[in-house]
C-alpha cells in the first residue's frame, strides 16, 4: 500500500511549475551590437549545454526534494487477530447408569439393536457423551477448557487448558461407575466453580451433563450451587440425558445376554432451575442426535471474541530521496562551476 505521510506538501509542485516556466522562458543576458555574425561561432543559443544542462538537474534536485518532503512510503498492512477465549468447565456423570444405551425408535427387534451396536450406529450414553463432547472441544480453539467427573463425590480430571489433545486422552479414559454408582449433582457444580471464580475471563460457563436424579447428600444443594455459580458470574448450562426407550445390556452365561428397559431417572425440574438461577439454559438428549444438537446450540450461544487490530509497517523512501536531491544539486553545481563555467 503506497502512501505520503505529508501528501499536501505535493501542492508545492504548483509553484514549483511556476518556477519553471518563469526559469525556462527567462531570456538570457544580452548586449546590443551592430551584428551577431561574429559570435555565432561561440554558440550563444538557449539551447546550448553550458544553459540546459545545469537547469535541468536543478530542477530534477527540486523535484526530487519535494516528493522526499511529502514522505512517500510503502505500508504492509498487518491484521492482528487476538482470540479473548472463554473458560469452561464441563462435568460428566460417570454413575453406573451411564451404561444404559438410548434405543432409536427406528429399531424394533433385538437382532436390530444387537447389529447396530456391533456396527457403533447405537453407543453407551458414556460413549455418546464422549464423542459429542471431544467434537465440542474441537471446536473451541482458544478456548481454556476443564473436566470433572462425578458420580457419588466430583473428581477433578483436568482443570481449564488450552492442550485439548490432553483433555480428551483423559476423558476417554472415564468409566461408568468407576467412581461410584449414585449422582451427587451439587459437588460438581461447586467444584467447577471453585475453578472458574478467579479466572480472568470475561465469560465463565459450566456445562453439567447427567443422566439421573441428585441421590447424594452434600453440605449444599444443587440449587444452592446454581445460585454459588451465578454469585461468580458463571452460567451453568444443564444437559438431561436420557429417553423413554432404554435398556442396559445384562450379560448372564445361563439365559445369555439381554436387554432389561430402564426409566428414565433425571431430574428435569432441578435441571432447569439449575440453568435458570445462573442464567443458563436446559437441553433434553434423548439421543446422539439430541445430544448433538444441543452440543451446537452451546456453541453458537457462547462465541469467542475476536479482536483485530490493524497494524502497518512503513518503508520509508524520504530519506534516500533527500540523499538523492542533494547529489543532483552538488553534481549541478559542480558542473555549472567546471565544465559548463561561462566566462564573461
Amino acid at each position: 500500500m503506497f502512501s505520503f505521510a505529508y501528501p499536501w506538501l505535493l501542492l508545492l509542485f504548483i509553484p514549483f511549475a511556476g518556477l519553471l516556466v518563469y526559469v525556462w522562458r527567462k531570456p538570457l543576458p544580452t548586449l546590443k551590437i551592430s551584428t551577431i555574425r561574429s559570435f555565432k561561432a561561440s554558440g550563444g543559443s538557449r539551447l546550448r549545454p553550458a544553459v540546459i544542462v545545469p537547469r535541468i538537474i536543478f530542477s530534477l534536485a527540486l523535484a526530487v526534494l519535494i516528493l522526499a518532503l511529502a514522505r512517500p512510503r510503502y505500508g504492509d498492512e498487518k491484521v492482528i487477530m487476538r482470540a479473548l477465549g472463554i473458560d469452561i468447565m464441563l462435568a460428566l456423570d460417570v454413575s453406573g447408569s451411564m451404561e444404559v444405551i438410548d434405543v432409536p425408535s427406528d429399531i424394533k427387534s433385538h437382532n436390530e439393536l444387537i447389529n447396530s451396536i456391533k456396527s457403533g450406529k447405537v453407543s453407551r450414553r458414556i460413549d455418546v457423551a464422549k464423542e459429542e463432547i471431544g467434537k465440542f472441544i474441537d471446536k473451541r480453539l482458544n478456548d481454556r477448557i476443564g473436566l470433572i467427573a462425578f458420580a457419588d463425590l466430583p473428581y477433578n480430571v483436568s482443570p481449564p487448558t488450552l492442550d485439548h489433545a490432553w483433555l480428551i486422552q483423559n476423558m476417554k479414559r472415564l468409566e461408568p461407575g468407576s467412581i461410584g454408582n449414585r449422582t451427587g449433582i451439587a459437588g460438581p457444580v461447586a467444584s467447577a466453580v471453585q475453578r472458574l471464580k478467579d479466572s480472568e475471563s470475561k465469560r465463565r460457563v459450566i456445562v453439567l451433563f447427567t443422566d439421573g436424579s441428585n441421590n447424594v447428600e452434600a453440605r449444599l444443594t444443587p440449587r444452592q450451587a446454581a445460585e454459588l455459580a451465578a454469585q461468580f458470574d458463571v452460567v451453568v448450562y444443564t444437559v438431561g440425558i436420557g429417553s423413554n426407550s432404554a435398556y442396559i445390556l445384562q450379560r448372564d452365561n445361563f439365559f445369555g445376554d439381554r436387554f432389561v428397559p430402564i426409566r428414565d431417572d433425571f431430574d428435569e425440574a432441578l435441571l432447569k432451575d439449575m440453568a435458570k438461577i445462573s442464567g443458563g439454559k436446559y437441553y433434553h438428549a434423548s439421543d446422539a442426535e439430541g445430544l448433538e444438537k444441543a452440543m451446537e446450540e452451546i456453541n453458537k450461544l457462547e462465541k469467542t471474541s475476536i479482536e483485530q487490530p490493524r497494524h502497518i509497517e512503513y518503508s520509508e523512501f524520504g530519506p534516500q530521496l533527500a540523499i538523492v536531491a542533494l547529489i543532483l544539486l552538488l553534481t549541478g553545481i559542480l558542473l555549472d562551476r567546471t565544465i559548463f563555467l561561462k566566462v564573461p
